[in-house]
């Protein structure tokens, strides 16, 4: 398991992400991309930082961190598998591949296994629909999903 840093350390490092990118305009999104990049996930003891560094009020920046389902708050796996649950996809099959993945991760949508392989997160468009059923894989995107293509993931997430 990962250690997580200490909240003197995440209260400095989200300090310095904050007063490099506060003279932005609308600088609360960078912000929070930046402290995903640097932890993860956007941990709590951050958020109080980011407030006071904005002058907002801590549950307008909570709102935004829940609002947009890119951010975390907990770290996510080594990998991130995404599955794209849009109508296109669903009318090819998605929830089938979502059913048979989970089936074979032992995990639900917004969990990650219990040995941190993998997190598994539903998206609503990959753009991808043409190849529909698809996913992204740790940011790579993957048309056409069948059963081949589902076990070469789980290999790969599991290796």
């Amino acid at each position: 398991m990962t250690m997580q840093p200490a909240s003197t350390e995440i209260t400095s490092r989200t300090a310095a992400i904050v007063q490099e990118l506060k003279d932005l305009e609308g600088p609360l999104l960078p912000i929070l991309h930046g402290i995903q990049e640097e932890f993860g996930h956007v941990p709590h003891d951050a958020l109080p930082v980011i407030a006071d560094g904005l002058n907002l009020s801590r549950a307008e920046v909570h709102g935004v961190v829940t609002f947009y389902h890119d951010f975390r708050a907990k770290p996510a796996g080594r990998h991130v598998l995404k599955l794209c649950q849009a109508e296109a996809c669903q009318s090819m099959g998605s929830d089938a591949v979502a059913a048979k993945i989970k089936q074979l991760l032992g995990i639900g949508f917004h969990e990650t296994t219990r040995d941190g392989s993998v997190t598994l997160e539903p998206v609503y468009c990959l753009g991808l629909c043409a190849c529909s059923p698809s996913a992204m894989l740790d940011g790579e995107v993957i048309g056409r999903l069948d059963d081949e293509k589902i076990e070469e993931i789980v290999a790969e997430v599991r290796s």
